[in-house]
Parts: structure tokens; C-alpha cells; sequence
């Protein structure tokens, strides 16, 4: 395998770090792991060879965490070889079965690690949880916005998802004011998150239109 197709790094700060599995990919899906007090919590993990030796840089893996309904990844792969459970933040509880592993319910806040649990998408098509740690001012999101190409338009550095343009998350996530924003599709965003948040959200519905020519277009010229 060459380098350019094995994981590779795109986040690191401290306490935590994000990886590619398959940096070629289109949908440049990210996963990340958390540190706390060198206890490691894997989140949306997408598996790959010498994985394991990057999280033991951080610690000892104590759980394998899924934000989102469509981000089973290989999260039961992660968990089973650390022998650990696949945590789930209570709206997800319904796809527990899901998991060829054993799974726990996480609450308002994962574990006592300080990150709470914020939904930020939940009906019968989607149901997103994001983590946030307010005092060391991460915020991993995993599906409403990303830096992906297929996520932003013009000069956005972090857009809100396709499909959620219309309505964006704005109950969920006006509110916060990270310092870094780690998302599941994409690098994170580790200066002036706060403010590429806000506008993000606020720029949602306006840039709809550019972000949608630029998918359909993008679509007919792969075809």
C-alpha cells in the first residue's frame, strides 16, 4: 500500500486526533479519537492498518463512540479488538443490534470525560449527536457540516450538509463557541471555528443554490 492511499493524519491537538483510512476518497470520511486523562474514546471509526499503534499514542482505547445512525463504519471491528463496547448517545439507542459487539447508552455526557452529548439532528430519516467539550473548546460533529468538498461553496470553511440547507442545525449549534471543530467528512477547522460555525449557519440557505449546481454539475461531469 502507498502512502498516499494508507490512514493519514489530518487533525492532531491536544487531547485528540482525526484520520483519514482513505485519503483518496471523494467523501473523505474522518474519524477521530479522543483523549482524556489517557483514556481514549474512538469515534466513527473507519478501520486501517496501523490504526491501533496511532491510538496507543493517545492512550488506552476504553470505548468506540457512534454519533450518527449511518456512521457504523467499523465500529464493531474497533471495539471487539480492544474489547471494548460501542457507546451510543441515547437517540441512537434503536440501532443498538446493529453492532456485532456489546453496546452501552450514553446520557447527557460521555461517561465523565466532560463531553456532552448535543442532538443535533433526530426523525425518522436522521439522527445525529455531536460532542462537545466546553472548556477545552472541542466540538466533533459528525454529519451536519463538514469541510469535505461536497459540503462547501465559494469561500465557506465549513458548510452544513447538502440536505440540511434548507433547515440547518441552528437550534442545536448557535449556541457553542469552539475553538476547533472536528467533523466526519473532512479536516477540521482549528482557527476561527466559532466564527466558521456562525457562518455557516447563517450563510446556510443562501449559498443552497451554489452548493446544489455545484453537486449536480459535479455529478454530470463524473457521468
Amino acid at each position: 500500500m502507498s502512502e498516499a492511499e494508507g490512514l493519514r493524519v489530518i487533525d492532531r491537538w491536544t487531547g485528540g486526533l482525526g484520520w483519514l483510512a482513505h485519503p483518496s476518497e471523494t467523501l473523505q470520511r474522518a474519524s477521530h479519537a479522543l483523549a482524556v486523562e489517557g483514556e481514549v474514546w474512538v469515534v466513527d471509526p473507519v478501520d486501517a492498518p496501523g490504526l491501533d499503534d496511532l491510538l496507543a499514542e493517545l492512550g488506552s482505547v476504553v470505548g468506540v463512540v457512534v454519533g450518527l445512525d449511518r456512521h457504523k463504519r467499523d465500529a464493531a471491528a474497533v471495539a471487539n479488538r480492544h474489547a471494548v463496547p460501542v457507546y451510543l448517545p441515547r437517540p441512537l439507542a434503536g440501532i443498538a443490534d446493529a453492532f456485532d459487539a456489546p453496546t452501552s447508552i450514553v446520557g447527557d455526557e460521555l461517561a465523565d470525560t466532560g463531553y456532552r452529548t448535543i442532538t443535533v439532528v433526530d426523525n425518522r430519516l436522521w439522527t445525529e449527536v455531536a460532542l462537545y467539550h466546553e472548556r477545552w473548546g472541542t466540538l466533533l460533529v459528525p454529519e451536519a457540516v463538514g469541510t469535505a468538498p461536497h459540503f462547501v461553496v465559494g469561500e465557506e470553511r465549513l458548510g452544513v450538509h447538502l440536505a440540511l440547507r434548507v433547515t440547518p442545525p441552528r437550534r442545536a449549534l448557535s449556541g457553542l463557541s469552539p475553538d476547533r471543530i472536528v467533523v466526519g467528512h473532512g479536516a477540521g477547522v482549528h482557527e476561527g471555528a466559532s466564527t466558521a460555525l456562525a457562518e455557516a449557519l447563517r450563510n446556510a440557505r443562501r449559498n443552497a443554490p451554489r452548493l446544489y449546481w455545484k453537486t449536480l454539475t459535479g455529478f454530470l461531469g463524473g457521468r
